[in-house]
């Protein structure tokens, strides 16, 4: 008898071998899937990645690649040309279609205002003494603090720029490249700091604070007072100064070559006062303050020379003291030698001429170098340097609180040269514009503050440091009560070997007039005719016969050797444009908030901010980063609103009547079919389109800075190149 248990065993067939083998085979097979898709996944992670950051690396911004336009409008609404704006390569002003003509309330009003006053001070120049007197006195008192803080807040805030992420922003188009080679654009910065201020003020201002210290400061005539004069000087001549020239050169460049609108200062303030009123009153109003500052501003320099040659002309020819009918025949020689200029077509002369003037000068700066005190220059000049920067925050605090004297002071020098800046701003400012082009902001910025500052340093410390040194050690000529035009041909009388020298300087200051009325006229012809880059020549001879004209009233003012008629006018007619000057950095600010590139910037930024949350919250470190569509709101932009006006309206183009173009960003073409050759073969006078190439060709403009000249050289011919070929139909027909 056999038990259950038993019977049961006997039946069991037990585990079976080849099921066994199946399972593991399966159990092995799915392990293997799971690997490879793991490692599917993993490959196509890294290509992902290695794609995404390639992708990254070349978009091309200046080559909008967007939607289709119906896609466009079902999933981003209406945009001009069909072009998201953060994917706007800039617009230059030679892209843009308009006619320039003369803009008659601009001519007639500023035109009428200075001639007026011509007549008036040539009438009864007592009259408008009293009243320049009494405006002056004025001013000095009540709105001296305002030039302090126009002159501070700008160092500021250009400073505060050039390090924030705008100073990426360029002063073009994305992609464009420099017009000029660093070399040539310090040169040209380097020549708009050199000129009449060198050879006027910098052997005399620095002898004068020396002998009479600013109040509350140092004892006259010591070692202390010899440090402190060179950095006072400095102070007036340097960072503060070019500040205030690239406040307005960096915003009209930004709006010129990135915004496309005219080289005029009423352009600036678009954003600020919107296209109607930019182009209506409030921008006339703008560029009227220009005209009238530019006009006393240059006029001021013209003064300044006249006063220095015949200064030399009376010692030269030993004609006696200096007086203001020989002042007033200078004046008219040379003005006239600035007429022939103008209207015969020698423009490319004068501009030869002007660099060989740069030459001089700094040729005449270093025979002061190595015929005068050459170790005790080499000594000073890093010493004064130093003194400079250790002192300028108090000698930035100066002001009517520090007494009557420090204030007097104030209006005799710091005051009249933050106004004689102001004043000189929109001619300079334009100057370097043009020279710019291509240039970061950041660049520009930091270039244009500090390169003609330190160069200027290194020259006021040769001809500063050697006046005083010859008047410590009793040198002939030189006395404590010296005016400032005798100062630089007694210090040429100390030297050896350059009797010849005065005849040069002669000269030099003589081509420094003619030329400087010659580029003021030209700047100030355009913006009397809406930016045009080429105005008629009668309107440049007019505005260079009032500026003459406001030069002679400035000096019948005062006496042939005195400053006081030119300080006054400056001081008071750049009261207005100094305000202008504090509304341009609130323009410019609020501009490049609404660039493609600072849009690009935040919109990486939020872009970057989401993914790397969503993607460390979901797969740990282990994510990359891929552009996929997403529901409207959740998008990079962060709440930006992408059609509004501000950050669309700038790019619309339109035809020269106004009305808005079709355009492609991809090829560079209008709809209507117009081309930049159409707008110079209906050019109404030919011959002066050719003559401005040909001109392009050799220099590109010529203008006079901080009193000084300065020559535009030719544009770098790799540089060019290169920016032909990366901008391709979009290649600059600038004949600036």
């Amino acid at each position: 008898m056999t038990d259950d248990s038993t019977r049961t065993d006997e039946h069991d067939p037990g585990p079976d071998p080849n099921a066994d083998t199946s399972t593991e085979a399966a159990r092995r097979a799915s392990r293997e899937r799971i690997m490879a898709d793991a490692r599917r996944m993993r490959d196509d992670a890294k290509r992902v990645g290695r794609e995404t950051g390639r992708n990254l690396g070349q978009f091309d911004y200046r080559r909008p690649r967007g939607p289709v336009k119906a896609d466009l409008e079902d999933t981003h609404g209406h945009y001009p040309h069909d072009t998201h704006p953060i994917l706007v390569p800039g617009i230059a002003i030679d892209e843009q279609r308009r006619k320039y003509s003369l803009d008659t309330i601009i001519f007639v009003i500023a035109g009428g205002l200075t001639v007026a006053f011509v007549i008036w001070g040539i009438s009864s120049p007592s009259s408008v003494a009293s009243v320049a007197q009494a405006a002056y006195d004025w001013a000095t008192l009540n709105v001296g603090w305002l030039f302090n803080l126009v002159a501070i807040i700008i160092l500021v805030s250009l400073l505060i720029l050039a390090f924030s992420p705008y100073g990426k922003i360029p002063l073009g188009k994305d992609g464009e490249t420099s017009e000029f080679s660093t070399f040539s654009w310090v040169a040209m910065l380097f020549a708009a700091g050199i000129g009449i201020g060198v050879l006027f003020f910098g052997p005399s201002e620095p002898l004068t604070y020396f002998i009479s210290p600013p109040p509350l400061t140092n004892d006259p005539e010591t070692t202390e007072a010899l440090h402190g004069a060179m950095a006072q000087t400095y102070f007036h001549w340097g960072f503060h100064a070019w500040a205030m020239y690239a406040l307005v050169g960096g915003a009209i460049a930004y709006a010129a070559y990135r915004r496309g609108r005219s080289l005029l200062l009423s352009s600036i303030f678009q954003t600020l006062f919107g296209k109607r009123q930019t182009e209506g009153f409030a921008g006339k109003l703008v560029d009227i303050f220009a005209i009238v500052a530019t006009l006393f501003g240059t006029a001021a320099a013209l003064g300044i020379a006249a006063m220095q040659i015949g200064t030399g002309v009376s010692i030269v020819s030993g004609a006696g003291p200096m007086t203001n009918n020989m002042l007033v025949v200078i004046i008219l020689v040379l003005t006239l030698g600035f007429i022939i200029s103008a209207v015969s077509g020698v423009s490319r002369g004068i501009r030869y001429l002007s660099s060989i003037n740069i030459v001089l000068t700094v040729g005449i700066v270093a025979l002061v170098l190595f015929l005068g005190p050459t170790l005790y220059l080499l000594n000073l000049l890093p010493s004064a340097f130093m003194e400079y920067l250790g002192s300028m925050f108090d000698m930035m605090g100066r002001s009517l609180s520090w007494g009557a004297e420090t204030q007097e002071f104030q209006s005799l020098w710091t005051v009249y040269y933050w106004a004689w800046w102001i004043s000189w701003s929109p001619f300079v400012g334009t100057f370097i514009a043009r020279i710019s082009r291509g240039r970061s902001i950041r660049q520009f910025i930091l270039g244009t503050i500090f390169i003609p500052s330190t160069l200027l340093f290194v020259a006021y410390g040769i001809m500063g440091g050697t006046s005083i040194w010859m008047y410590r050690s009793g040198a002939s000529g030189f006395t404590d009560s010296m005016e400032a035009p005798e100062v630089f041909f007694t210090l040429i009388d100390n030297l050896p070997y350059v009797e010849w020298l005065p005849f040069v300087v002669i000269i030099v200051l003589a081509i420094f007039f003619i030329t400087s009325a010659d580029s003021a006229s030209v700047v100030m012809g355009m913006l009397t005719s809406r930016g045009d880059q080429e105005p008629k020549k009668w309107v440049v001879v007019f505005w260079g016969l009032v500026m003459s004209g406001i030069a002679v009233v400035m000096l019948l003012l005062g006496d042939a050797s005195a400053l006081e008629g030119l300080q006054q006018l400056v001081i008071v007619t750049a009261v207005p444009f100094a305000l202008v000057m504090l509304f341009i950095i609130v323009a410019w600010f609020k501009e490049l908030r609404t660039d493609p590139l600072a849009l690009r910037r935040q919109y990486a930024l939020n872009a970057v901010d989401n993914a790397v949350v969503a993607g460390a919250d979901a797969y740990g470190d282990d994510f990359a980063l891929q552009v996929v569509p997403t529901e409207p709101g959740d998008g990079a932009n962060g709440g930006i609103d992408s059609e509004h006006g501000d950050y669309t309206d700038w790019y619309q183009r339109t035809d020269e009547n106004g009305e808005p173009v079709g355009f492609d960003y991809e090829t560079g073409e209008w709809a209507d079919g117009w081309t930049p050759d159409d707008e110079s073969a209906t050019t109404e006078d030919s011959a002066a389109t050719e003559e401005s190439t040909a001109a392009e060709a050799d220099a590109v403009s010529t203008t006079d800075a901080d009193s000084g000249t300065a020559s535009a050289s030719e544009s770098d011919p790799d540089s060019a190149t290169d920016s032909e070929a990366d901008s391709g139909p979009d290649r600059r027909e600038d004949h600036s």
